[in-house]
């Protein structure tokens, strides 16, 4: 794609996942790529996985002083940061009713606060430097109404808005958009699903199956590159068509 090769990619909760997907892709097209996680085994496992990282910082979002001190290690590793992934988040799976205060402060403070903190920081850094893009991971959950995840969706439509909103305000400078992936098939959802759970999901995916991290990668990659220069303040569903209809097409 073009426009990559050479740039400074930041990629939060990318020691796993969607996130190391996106590293691993964001290297083979050039670009000089950092992650950013909170899990130590996790960052020591994907520098071995992927030796031509720039490197690792390890910080929780959900923490602000973490955030700025990872940023600026970031920032001191590549020379600056040019596009940013925004993906750290979490997940618990429970009714609604059940839901606990310090569940749902726990999931709010990554998955919203902790997208605000990093996307903040690299935007004052980007709009400084008078360019930018930031990329943001959304979920067809901040889209349609789904059970057992209330909080988690919350976060999600919130990060939907935030997008759409740094996006008219960081305007002409910097891009910036979001993914809403469906049923990804990573370690977070395997630890949530067992195999008949995954099994009837995938019945009602019209393309019959989970995506794979790679597949979102690539997205990601494309709405980085020069190729997607027009776009910005968009929310970009990648769900085989999940969401396409009503119920009529579960």
């Amino acid at each position: 794609m073009r426009g990559l090769i050479g740039k400074r990619v930041l990629i939060t909760g990318g020691a796993s996942g969607i996130g190391a997907a996106t590293a691993a892709r964001f290297l083979d097209e050039g670009s000089v790529v950092c992650v950013l996680d909170r899990d130590v085994q996790g960052l020591k496992q994907i520098q071995t996985h992927l030796p031509k990282l720039a490197g690792t910082v390890n910080a929780d979002v959900s923490n602000l002083k973490q955030v700025e001190a990872a940023f600026a290690d970031a920032v001191r590793m590549m020379g600056g940061v040019d596009v940013l992934v925004n993906n750290a988040g979490i997940s618990i799976r429970h009714n609604f009713l059940d839901i606990t205060p310090q569940e749902w402060d726990k999931v709010i403070a990554v998955n919203l606060t902790g997208v605000f903190y990093v996307a903040q920081t690299a935007a004052r850094h980007m709009w400084e430097r008078g360019s930018g893009v930031i990329l943001q991971t959304a979920s067809t959950n901040g889209l349609v109404g789904q059970p057992y995840y209330a909080d988690y969706n919350a976060t999600k439509a919130g990060v939907i808005e935030l997008t759409k909103s740094m996006a008219l305000e960081l305007a002409p400078k910097v891009r910036v958009c979001a993914v809403a992936p469906g049923y990804v098939l990573t370690p977070m959802q395997r630890a949530e699903y067992t195999d008949e759970m995954l099994e009837e999901l995938n019945r009602k995916i019209p393309l019959g199956r989970h995506a794979q991290p790679e597949e979102i990668a690539a997205l990601f990659a494309f709405l980085a590159s020069d190729d997607a220069a027009y776009m910005t303040g968009q929310v970009y569903t990648i769900d085989g068509a999940e969401t396409a209809g009503g119920l009529a097409s579960r």
